[in-house]
């Protein structure tokens, strides 16, 4: 069905949920912003991101500096954070079957690579990294025609609201993973085109 699968990485193939979650409160007293408690970061789960960047008080001006300060400190703690089990066999599966994969994050290409795994890495063969948080639409319409493929050719699987958003505003297919950050019900309420459950769900479904 699919000649080209984007993914997302944090959440969608690296387990960085918990890893962020402690990072939240030293990164709200290094920027001036609103700590929370171990209860809020469950409850911001269950909210979009522009709802999260409200409750956490930051303004736009300060994302590009607190996205650059987040990926230097997973580079300087990426052996901490693994890949969702099953992510890797995921991705040689979809390669298997001759699917081009792409990958589309905010993290830094070198964290990226690093915590995927030479093996896994090598299996995707278009990457744009260092994404501003809401400009995931334009470099998903850039793996596209670098792929050479057409957009009903091609599916976005994501684990935030935004990253369906993105797929829709692009003219894309898009699927939701339960296993990230967002939970399942904000997730369903933006109608993606696929809600998958687990890694292998995805293998499964795209094969069938």
């Amino acid at each position: 069905m699919y000649k080209l699968v984007i993914f997302d990485f944090d959440g969608t193939l690296a387990d960085s949920a918990r890893w962020l979650a402690c990072e939240l409160n030293p990164l709200a007293a290094r920027f001036g912003l609103r700590q929370v408690t171990e209860a809020e970061v469950e409850t911001l789960r269950g909210c979009d991101t522009r709802q999260i960047l409200s409750r956490l008080g930051v303004p736009t001006w300060k994302l590009p500096f607190i996205a650059r300060h987040l990926r230097r400190r997973i580079a300087q703690d990426a052996g901490a954070i693994q890949l969702f089990p099953g992510a890797k066999a995921l991705l040689r599966s979809l390669a298997g079957q001759g699917v081009v994969l792409g990958l589309v994050s905010s993290n830094s290409a070198a964290n990226v690579r690093r915590i995927l795994g030479p093996e896994a890495a090598a299996l995707i063969e278009h990457y744009e990294c260092g994404v501003g948080l809401f400009g995931k639409a334009v470099r998903f319409r850039k793996v596209v025609r670098r792929a050479r493929v057409r957009p009903a050719e091609t599916l976005c699987i994501g684990d935030e609201t935004r990253d369906i958003e993105a797929a829709r505003e692009a003219g894309l297919a898009s699927g939701a993973v339960l296993w990230g950050y967002h939970r399942r019900e904000l997730l369903a309420e933006r109608a993606p085109t696929w809600l998958f459950e687990t890694p292998d769900d995805v293998a499964a479904r795209l094969a069938a």
